[in-house]
């Protein structure tokens, strides 16, 4: 399976088998990252109302759409596209700066054999019931930049638990994306060592199921420089 991270929350995941997937395409103005102009089978978005994470929109030709926080609020599973989504609820950071925290929906799916979860727009410490629901997860695309989203002691905590074999930052702070309060990769970093950390110099990877580490990593990607 084929990783591309176009920057904040969105990344396209190409499959051996099973559809192409983009995750939370982004308003280009907004974050600063290019337009995506990738193409895929099923658009995933944690919201319907952030425009950081939500525009399905903007993605070429007829991708099916899954709304997360629906899913969440629904029973928690959908299948699409011979794809089982399950997803639970999740709010915004409660001081939000520019308005009401919203409510969104973390997710996650197997594509080729592998695990994957995103954490959506979650800006809090997690609840034991949304810790429980990464364990097992061999992928984990995590919410990195503390600020506006879960803060960085919450998130290693919830890497110690569940223990993904992988973890790929996003939505922290780049040359590109650059809310002021928002963390560089480095203070993410900080909570590993040295040996368990991966730079990518990519922004896009190949993972395959039967060569994932068994304790965890981390694989700092680059963001694609056109999409």
């Amino acid at each position: 399976m084929k990783i591309k991270w176009f920057g904040h929350a969105a990344f396209k995941l190409t499959p051996e088998h099973g559809p192409v997937i983009i995750t939370d395409p982004y308003t280009p103005e907004g974050v600063g990252y290019p337009p995506i102009s990738d193409k895929a089978d099923l658009v995933i978005t944690s919201s319907d109302d952030d425009d950081a994470h939500c525009r399905a929109d903007l993605i070429a030709g007829s991708p099916r759409v899954v709304n997360a926080l629906d899913v969440a609020t629904n029973g928690g599973r959908s299948h699409v596209d011979g794809l089982d989504i399950r997803s639970i609820e999740a709010a915004e950071w409660d001081e939000h700066p520019e308005h009401v925290p919203g409510q969104n929906g973390m997710y996650r799916f197997v594509l080729d054999g592998i695990e994957i979860a995103h954490m959506g727009d979650v800006g809090n410490p997690l609840t034991e019931r949304q810790t429980a629901f990464f364990e097992g997860v061999d992928v984990l695309l995590a919410l990195a930049g503390g600020y506006l989203t879960i803060e960085l002691d919450d998130l290693k905590q919830v890497i110690d638990r569940v223990r993904p074999k992988v973890v790929i930052p996003m939505h922290f702070r780049t040359l590109t994306y650059r809310p002021r309060n928002t963390h560089w990769i480095e203070r993410f970093l900080s909570y590993f060592d040295d040996r368990y950390v991966d730079f990518a110099c990519a922004a896009e990877v190949d993972l395959k199921q039967g060569e994932l580490p068994e304790d965890t990593r981390i694989l700092v990607m680059d963001y694609a420089r056109a999409c």
